[in-house]
This record gives C-alpha cells, structure tokens and sequence, in this order.
C-alpha cells in the first residue's frame, strides 16, 4: 500500500508519550485533591508533584541512572504512587516486587530482572534479608517505613524514606527521552518453571491510562470513576500496576485513597470517613469483606467496584447488590496491562430488563478502545461471533506486553501467529462481549463432554449454605476426568455438612434439566475445607487444589464425600 508521510517541520517537537505525562495533566486540574494514606497522613497534588521530584532527586544523587532496575516492596501507599511515577520519570525501570511470592521465587525475579536499588518497607525487611546474600546486582536499599523512628538492618542502606525526601530538593527538570523505552516489569507465575518477566514501555503505559479512562469514564451505561469519584484500590499495586488505575485517577486528578496493608477494618474505615465510591479487586477479597464483622448490617450504597482476576459469579454478584454495591466485571492479564474489556451496554441491551442487564455484567464484557479480539480454532481459524463457538481468546492492542524478559521462545509463544494468545477460552457475540468459559488448562472433559469449570462453580455458588467454591478436573478411569468441587461453607451452615452431597446433587439436577449443563456436569465428589488455596494476587491456586486432591484421595481423606 501507498501511504503519504510528510516529513516534520524543522523545529517542530516531537512530543514523546512519556508517563510524566499523566502526572503534568493531574496537577493541573486538582492541586488542592488530595492523596490519602490509612488514617496516617495526606496531601495536596501539588504536594505530590513535589514529593516525587524529591524521589527523583533522592535516586539521581544515589547513582540511579537511566535503564537502572529500582524494585519496590511496600504495601499499598502514597510512597508507592511517587515510586510509580518517580522511577521511570528518570528513565529508569520500576521492578513491582510481588511480595506474596516465595523467598526463592522473590530472589530469582530480582537477580533475573538485575535490580540495582530496592525500596523496602519496615514489614519485608526479613524477607528481603533471607535473600540478600544471594542478590547478585543490587547495590544500595531504602528503608520505607510508618514507624517516626524507623530501625533496620538492610545491606547498603542509604536511610529512611522520609528523612531522604526531606533533604532534596523539591523540583526536577523531568527529560524527554524514547517513548518506547521501558518503564516497567513485574514477575507472573505460571503453571510450571520460574517466574516471567512482563515489561512495558513509557508509550504503552501512557495508550493504555488513556483508553482505561476513557472506559471508565465516559460509557455511560456503567459508568464507574470520574473526575469527582474518591479512589481507592483494593488490588495490590505490585499486580500490573493496580490494574494500572493509579496512573489514571492521578491523570484526572481524582482524589486516591491508598490503604496499606489489607485489613478488613481499615479498608472499611477508610470507605466510611473518606467517602469511597470507586475500587477495584478479586472476588475473594470483597468476599472477606463482606463477611468481616465491622462490615455486618452497613449499607454501601454508591460504591462502584470492578472485579477481576478471577470469574465474578452471580451468587457474589447478588449479595453485593443486596448490600449497595454495584459490581461490574472486567477482564484482563498481567500479559495485557490489564485492562482489555469491560461491561457496555449497547441500546438493545439497555432496553433490556435488569435481568437481563445483570447477566452481561458477569461477563468478560466489550473490548475497550484499541483492542482488537477474536476466538480461534485449535488450527488458528477464526471462529464466528455467535456466543456459541468457542475457542482460545487472542489479541491485539497497542499496550500489550512484547514478550517475557529475556525469554525468546516463551515470547514466541505468546505471540503465535500475531496474535497474543491469552490462554483462555472464551466465546464473542453479536454484541462483541467477550465471555470467559475457562482456563484452557482448567476446561474438564467427561463422558465425551467439555465442562466449564467456572460455570459449575458460579451455579454451585448459588447454593445457600456455600461461602466458596472451586472445581478441578481429577482423573477419572472410566470417563477420563470428573469434577471435583472444594467448598467452604457459612459459619451457619455448617451442620448440614453430612448431607449436603445429596443436596448439592439436588440443587444442580434443575440446571441439567433446563439444558444450562450436561449431566456430566454434577460433581462425582466433594471436599468441605476451612479454606480454598489461593495464588499470590487472591485467585484460586487450581494447582495447589489438584495436588492437594490427589493427596487426600491417596491417603482416603474423610473430607472427601462421593455425590
């Protein structure tokens, strides 16, 4: 194809899509809003601006230089936002530490993303010490602490957090640079082998706040944050950035309210006193939050959450609603910045009832601008949009990560054919809303029959005398596999425990007869647990769970209970 290129006027400049950016636009039209952290401190945009130029100011003198790795370990806080912004600004590359992961996990994603400084909070200063001697780049470290007379034995230590802000100046002259240059890496684990390394670049982050408010902002059949909405994640800031919200509310100038660790009676505290109407997080934290005692017999009308990271099921859905919250599902992956779809409700589907409205709420929802999605065969053919073919999800947007740090075949992997391949299966409709049916390696096959795992949890959700739910697929010598349901039920429920095989049986016969599943579908066995394991970031840990099953099934566990 021809295309016509003129050539830039000499003189003209070339304004790079740089995160610095974002932070310019917030201050503008807020400097009074403020920036909340717990019930300890806040202040102005302006004061933000400053603080992270002091950050800036901090690193530079310490030698940080551009395409230098910073890792930071913290819970979710201020201090964090003005490393978000701080780091990169400079050129370098913010290395988002997942504090969950295992000592050996955290040690390898650091050596492997050569960190040269780490911000450490007071709480991870035995976790990092465990892996200190074995760190094979690090130079200099932080201390990032609550306590006014912080104390800590870390190698390197060049002092305290504040104390450093404090002594530096508050203004730096930001530089331009590339815009493709990266700004960001974090670490996402898998099934199997270590830890890979997503990155993404000043550009893709800049693309991707735009398109997210955008979403956000400006749909007005679910509209969720805008201009006026108090802000606060309940989604760890290590967890693709916040799901790279921050970015975006500090763009708008939007009041944040950061909670630090995550515990109930704070992130309900801080919801009351500062007046929260939008967040964000998994559906096991908003389970733990609507079941913690302070939060017994609150209204929460107005609060807007997203949920993702893991499927949002109509039972939770329910029982949000039933409390004020509006919950509306979105999807995406640490591979795609996250955000790559959300509810919209096009005109035939706000003329519908709220029924009707509520169960396109449960789905992945419509891409957002810039996304392009399709379904693909197991051959790579795309699939129509009926909401009946089904097929792995693939990709393309202009923020999706480019691979995995330093690793060539799990990048080509990933970007098979031009496409990213999201691992997930999924059907599109004629309305273009993506619907989640399974992990690829999670869809169970019995009786020649293809089960979603996540659909059998969201009816066995329904139930009323169950809490949580997850299914696996455990072998199965007659029929390939069968289904495994683990359940933790309500505190009040629990004596029905001993007959509640037959009576799960009976409340999913409904669904079988309606056509809704198969009758494969019905659980061969289940397990009534405490708890269900999850990953670093909240989601069912479906490996753990397989493991623990073959286990107990090996060892004739009691709690196993044939249906």
């Amino acid at each position: 194809m021809q295309t016509r290129i003129i050539p830039p006027t000499p003189g003209a400049y070339a304004f790079p899509l740089l995160i610095k950016r974002l932070l310019m636009s917030g201050s503008r039209y807020e400097q009074a809003r403020e920036i909340v952290y717990r019930d300890q401190l806040r202040y102005s945009y302006k004061t933000l601006g400053e603080r992270i130029a002091r950050l800036a100011n901090v690193l530079t003198q310490a030698g940080v230089k551009a395409g230098d790795t910073v890792a930071v370990m913290d819970w979710d806080s201020h201090r964090y936002l003005e490393c978000m912004f701080a780091i990169p600004m400079i050129g370098a590359v913010v290395h988002t530490i997942n504090v969950r992961l295992s000592p050996e996990q955290i040690l390898y994603t650091m050596n492997h993303a050569e960190d040269r400084y780490v911000l450490v909070n007071a709480d991870f200063v035995p976790l990092y010490q465990a892996v200190a001697g074995q760190l094979t780049t690090v130079s200099n470290t932080i201390l990032l602490t609550d306590n006014p007379h912080p104390q800590a034995d870390l190698p390197g230590l060049l002092g305290e957090y504040e104390t450093l802000l404090a002594a530096a100046s508050p203004e730096y002259a930001f530089p331009d640079f590339d815009e493709n240059s990266v700004a960001t890496t974090f670490y996402t684990t898998g099934t199997t082998g270590n830890p890979k390394g997503v990155y993404f670049t000043h550009r893709q982050l800049v693309l991707h706040t735009l398109s997210l408010s955008t979403m956000l902002g400006s749909i007005d059949c679910v509209r969720l944050m805008g201009t006026n909405d108090v802000y606060m994640p309940i989604t760890p800031m290590f967890h693709v950035h916040a799901w790279g919200v921050p970015y975006a509310a500090t763009m708008l100038g939007i009041k944040q309210v950061y909670p630090g660790r995550y515990e109930p009676d704070m992130l309900l505290r801080l919801w009351q006193t500062e007046q929260v109407t939008f967040s964000h997080c998994v559906p096991t934290i908003l389970q733990m939050l609507l079941n913690c005692d302070r939060a017994q017999g609150v209204d929460f009308a107005g609060w807007r959450i997203i949920i993702g990271g893991s499927a949002l099921n109509r039972a939770l859905y329910d029982a949000a609603l039933a409390r004020g919250i509006q919950l509306t599902a979105a999807y995406g992956m640490s591979e795609t910045c996250p955000m790559i779809s959300c509810a919209y409700f096009d005109q035939a589907l706000m003329a519908a009832d709220a029924e009707v409205r509520a169960d396109f709420r449960l789905k992945a929802g419509v891409p957002v601008p810039l996304v392009e999605a399709a379904v693909l065969d197991s051959s790579g053919q795309v699939l129509p949009a009926d909401g009946e073919s089904q097929g792995e999800l693939v990709l393309r947007a202009p923020w999706l990560s480019m691979g995995y740090l330093d690793e060539p075949e799990r990048s080509a992997e990933l970007w098979a054919g031009g496409w990213l391949h999201t691992g997930d299966v999924a059907t599109l409709d004629h309305h273009g809303v993506i619907d989640i049916r399974d992990r690829i390696k999670d869809v169970i096959k019995t009786g020649g029959e293809w089960i979603s795992s996540l659909e059998l949890e969201g009816l066995i959700a329904l139930h009323p005398a169950v809490r949580e739910v997850a299914v696996v697929g455990v072998p199965d010598a007659q029929w390939g596999e069968r289904p495994f349901a683990l359940l933790v039920l309500r505190p009040e429920q629990e004596p029905v425990a001993a007959t509640l095989a037959g009576d799960l049986k009976r409340h999913l016969l409904p669904y079988v007869q309606q056509g809704q599943i198969n009758k494969w579908a019905i659980p061969s066995q289940v397990a009534v647990v405490d708890q269900i394991p999850k990953t670093s970031v909240g989601k069912l840990d479906k490996k753990r769970i397989r493991a623990d099953i073959k286990r107990w099934q090996a060892d004739g566990h009691p709690a196993i209970v044939a249906l």
